[in-house]
């Protein structure tokens, strides 16, 4: 088995899991068959990083706990909670839940409890052992976090205002009144100062502060030269996704265009615009501060960087200098990303079974509970082998005679090897560009006679569809009507030759041309049409009548007709002129005598 690692700025990516690497096989079937599964071995050496870690059709969402132990997911179909512990390396329980998750968040240090918002306008509150309490909503939501000194959960949706439910008190508080007449978007807290921002459907973000409960500024971002504007929207998109840097000063902004724009909470423009390239809207932002490189331990010189996702893709990039770092380009639709703390194992939920993992070790070391993957993923690195006898030509002895290098032949620089030798690559060219300068004339050459060949193919032949019956007497007609008209249009372009036609042979050109009116009304006139149709009027060559009557014309004929598969188009055409001309004169003598 052989992982597949993608290289971008020399930033290797490696797929651990997920991506379908390994052949996926049934769980009935695999109890069935475990003996023969054994000595399969591509499933034997498969790389199962975490058990079950997938849903039967899709993952929407996938979360870390804070403290790295464990992982939690939602997905579908049936719409259901998994957590997977990291230690076991197994899937710990799964939970079905009544509706599809839109966003969840977990409110303790391990997974004991969360809150999920589900797509029915309800919230769910979840405890280690089941669902503890729900609570309904006045509008659909689309976002949710948790503001934990006030412990207050706020949840945007298709509304202007942002609803606060208060968990210590068990109540819903006075919710916050937006400017924005088409919903929120994106919730988010920033966790220096707990500031509140919120992205909205009219493409603003505002901040309000949790103390004085009212807002304090407001973002209105542009963007130069928006190809496909959003109508109804301040600067043509909607805020999709935002993210405060953990310093408190810096703030990512995603818009539904597919641009990523990052402020300083100070200023009032961005510093940093950055286009995904793909106008799909932006699901993702993430900060990511630097951690030791792979190779060492010092800090990475290329500073933070900025994880953006859409549908399609995960790019990371320098903030300071919008330089792309690398990328991850999943082979389903991204739904969610995260990224394990302190770590390069990325994890991606997606519009697959299986939730892709992928490790990029200059990112980030690997999590302790894996930490084999940074030596397997350098043994099982999919490389190119490269043979020793790519740098060396084969010759024979009459080749090498011809380049002048048989005076090389017991030295060092040849290596006998059956027949011939083995040569350095190099040293062969430079010798054949001494021997033949015109190599490349001669191929200019050779290669443009074969595109005419191939473009003589490609043209549309006329092609005549002989009768089953009598195919001969057809063929012959059918070249004695070819032969005249070749024969009067050429005519036809020398006036002269046609001069010295009609003054010396005029009554042969006559009887040729009454010859091929014959032959044409014989093949178009109804009344011959049972001569190539009816089986009895079949003409049986091989009698002596026949062949007595028809001695050397018929051998003629024969000949020509076995001679078409292999002779051009050309040359039939003037065997059979000749046959025609020598048929005439032979009728032009005959009616002489008979006069």
């Amino acid at each position: 088995m052989v992982l597949t690692a993608t290289s971008t700025n020399n930033v290797k990516v490696y797929t651990v899991s997920g991506s379908n690497l390994a052949r996926k096989i049934p769980d009935w079937l695999a109890r069935r068959k475990r003996k023969e599964l054994q000595k399969d071995i591509e499933w034997s050496t498969r790389i199962e990083l975490i058990q079950d870690f997938g849903f039967p059709e899709a993952a929407l969402r996938i979360k870390a706990t804070p403290d790295g132990t464990h992982c939690m997911a939602t997905g579908l179909y049936k719409p259901q909670i998994r957590v997977f512990d990291f230690a076991n390396s197994s899937m710990k329980f799964d939970r079905h839940t009544d509706t599809e998750n839109v966003n969840f968040l977990i409110m303790s240090e391990d997974w004991t409890k969360s809150v999920h918002l589900q797509n029915d306008r309800t919230l769910e509150f979840h405890n280690e052992g089941q669902m503890h309490y729900r609570a309904r909503i006045p509008r659909f939501g689309r976002d949710l976090a948790y503001h934990s000194p006030s412990c207050d959960v706020l949840v945007g949706g298709a509304s202007s205002e942002v609803y606060r439910l208060n968990i210590d008190q068990g109540r819903f508080m006075t919710p916050f009144q937006t400017q924005s007449e088409s919903g929120v978007n994106v919730v988010e807290v920033n966790p220096a100062h707990q500031l509140f921002g919120f992205g909205t459907e009219d493409g603003t973000v505002e901040f309000w502060d949790p103390r004085a409960r009212n807002r304090i500024g407001a973002l209105e971002p542009t963007i130069p030269n928006l190809l496909q504007p959003v109508a109804g929207t301040r600067g043509g998109f909607e805020i999709t996704a935002l993210d405060f840097r953990a310093d408190g000063l810096g703030a990512a902004v995603g818009t539904s265009s597919g641009h990523v724009l990052l402020y300083d909470l100070r200023q009032a423009r961005p510093w940093q615009i950055k286009d995904q390239q793909y106008g799909l809207p932006i699901k993702v932002l993430k900060w990511l501060e630097p951690t030791r490189s792979y190779s060492g331990d010092s800090a990475d010189t290329e500073g933070a960087k900025i994880m953006s996702a859409d549908s399609r893709i995960i790019k990371l990039w320098a903030v300071e200098s919008g330089k792309p770092y690398t990328s991850i380009e999943p082979p389903c639709d991204i739904n969610d990303v995260c990224v394990s703390p302190g770590t390069g194992l990325v994890y991606v939920a997606g519009e697959s079974s299986d939730i892709q993992t992928y490790f990029v070790p200059q990112l980030g070391p690997a999590p302790q509970w894996c930490h084999f993957l940074e030596n397997l993923t350098e043994e099982m690195e999919e490389n190119q082998k490269q043979s020793i006898y790519d740098d060396y030509k084969f010759v024979v002895r009459r080749e090498l005679e011809s380049l002048g290098l048989g005076h090389l032949v017991g030295t060092p620089v040849l290596k006998p090897y059956m027949h011939g030798f083995f040569v350095d690559l190099r040293l062969y060219e430079r010798a054949k560009a001494i021997a033949n300068p015109f190599a490349y004339e001669e191929y200019r050459i050779r290669r443009v006679q074969e595109k005419l060949a191939e473009a003589r193919e490609s043209r549309i032949r006329a092609t005549t569809k002989l009768p089953k019956v009598n195919r001969a007497l057809a063929q012959r007609l059918l070249q004695m009507q070819k032969a005249e008209t070749t024969k009067r249009k050429a005519a036809e372009e020398d006036e002269d030759e046609e001069d010295e036609v009609k003054r010396i042979g005029g009554r042969q050109r006559k009887k040729v041309q009454a010859a091929a009116v014959t032959a044409s009304a014989v093949l178009e006139d109804n009344r011959f049409k049972d001569i190539f149709a009816d089986p009895e009027f079949e003409v049986d060559e091989g009698v002596d009548e026949y062949k007595q009557l028809h001695n050397t014309y018929a051998k003629r004929v024969q000949k020509t007709l076995d001679r078409d598969d292999s002779s051009d188009e050309e040359d039939l055409d003037i065997r059979h002129e000749k046959i025609v001309e020598s048929d005439a004169e032979s009728v032009d003598s005959d009616n002489d005598f008979y006069q």
